[in-house]
């Protein structure tokens, strides 16, 4: 039976990355199940307070992350709060077109659209949309290697 329950939390792990690519599948809220299920069903004293509270500390700079590039890169190069509104929402509908090349394709042209809407030129609203383009991979970047810290964190703890 524990092998089975050490199968479920390697793909719970699994998935956590695979929601980096594919937003639907909430990333972190996997790993957190993961380690969920080993404390719930295998040991629930063996995760010390330190494993849970970096979780906590990681999954609010995870959070904190992806909001900040978002904002952080649009405006840098010169993007409206609608182009990142258009950028947020591009990466939902991106992640049912052509996933996972949606999620840097659609947003782009969204966000690309909507600032030429907005009275931009064509060169400035293409450098707006390849500032969504590099916030979305430098979230994206920066969540998966906090989670694989939260996961390594999980190994050590588990192991020593």
């Amino acid at each position: 039976m524990s092998v089975l329950i050490w199968i479920l939390i390697a793909v719970c792990f699994v998935l956590g990355f695979v929601g980096l690519v594919v937003p639907v599948l909430p990333s972190v809220v996997m790993v957190w199940v993961g380690a969920g299920l080993y404390h719930w069903l295998i040991s629930s004293d063996s995760l010390t307070w330190w494993t849970w509270s970096s979780f906590i500390v990681l999954t609010i700079l995870i959070v904190l992350a992806d909001h900040l590039a978002n904002t952080y890169f649009v405006r840098k190069f010169g993007g409206t709060r609608l182009g990142a509104a258009a950028a947020a929402i591009g990466v939902m509908i991106g992640c049912f077109v052509i996933p996972p090349l949606g999620l840097i394709i659609v947003p782009f042209l969204l966000v690309t659209a909507v600032e030429l809407l907005q009275g931009k030129t064509f060169n400035n609203a293409l450098e707006v949309g390849l500032g969504t383009v590099l916030a979305f991979l430098g979230s994206s970047l920066s969540k998966a290697v906090m989670q694989l810290i939260m996961v390594v964190i999980f190994i050590i703890d588990v192991v020593v």
